[in-house]
């Protein structure tokens, strides 16, 4: 069952076990604004359910970006009647190119999406783009403002914010070490401080996994992250050949601490 918590007035957290993933929900008089939708047709149908024990109101989708775990669940909410689905145009690219690439990852837990075989496992694309100025989608007495604040987790991270909340998608991720497969970390660093800026703004930060942070967690994420880009740069400049030595050194684990300096190489050339 989804988990649920409330992050100040029509605001919500739906927490889902498939990653332990949270879904942003957002209650207007008119409509309500679903924020990313799972990993496949079963965690899309549990949101779903969640959602609808929340508010029948009709419903619009944001994808905060275009890893499996936040848009594979889009035909369970197209197949309920959603039309609108809004996303960074980076992010809709991305989901076109690499989607059935992605199947893969999701075998063990949605193995019908894997297979593409099955209701609902078809790949729904958004088709509501937002580039780089935000977008205010109306759900009738609130608002919720899209935006980008530049390459981080991936190159079309989208933020959403309403009220009180302010829904950050994988740009900030609580219980464990950042994802830095499709990142670019000097940019994530400088992200970062520009939602530690926002601090006066919104009361409740929610991260893609994980629980609500405080202003301090995003400032130690960025801080630790610039030291990271610090000591990776050191490192391909002292060991051009094998600058994965720097590894120890990284304040992430082994994985993580490879993908970082791949991508840091990668993205500064």
């Amino acid at each position: 069952m989804a988990q649920r918590r409330d992050v100040g007035t029509g605001n919500y957290v739906l927490s889902t076990e498939g990653a332990l993933l949270n879904t942003g929900l957002v209650v207007g008089a008119e409509r309500a604004l679903v924020i990313d939708t799972g990993s496949g047709p079963r965690q899309g149908a549990e949101i779903l359910a969640a959602v609808r024990g929340i508010t029948d109101l009709p419903l619009v989708v944001v994808n905060t970006h275009a890893h499996y775990d936040h848009f594979f669940g889009n035909a369970v909410f197209a197949a309920a009647g959603v039309t609108e689905f809004w996303a960074h145009s980076n992010a809709a690219r991305s989901m076109a190119e690499t989607a059935d690439l992605q199947r893969r990852w999701v075998g063990e837990a949605e193995p019908e999406m894997a297979a593409a075989d099955g209701a609902n496992t078809d790949v729904v694309l958004p088709t509501a783009l937002v580039q780089d100025q935000p977008v205010l989608v109306d759900l009738g007495g609130r608002a919720a403002t899209l935006f980008h604040l530049g390459r981080g987790h991936t190159d079309g991270d989208l933020l959403v914010g309403a009220g009180t909340a302010l829904y950050a998608g994988d740009l900030v991720e609580e219980g464990a070490h950042p994802s830095f497969e499709d990142s670019f970390p000097a940019d994530w660093a400088a992200v970062l401080r520009q939602l530690s800026a926002l601090r006066n703004r919104y009361e409740f930060l929610v991260p893609g996994h994980g629980t609500p942070v405080s202003d301090e967690f995003v400032r130690t994420m960025a801080n630790t992250m610039t030291t990271a880009v610090r000591q990776g740069h050191q490192a391909t400049r002292e060991m051009p050949a094998d600058a994965t030595k720097a590894i120890p050194i990284l304040p992430y684990g082994p994985e993580q601490s490879r993908w970082f300096i791949t991508r840091l190489k990668e993205t500064s050339a």
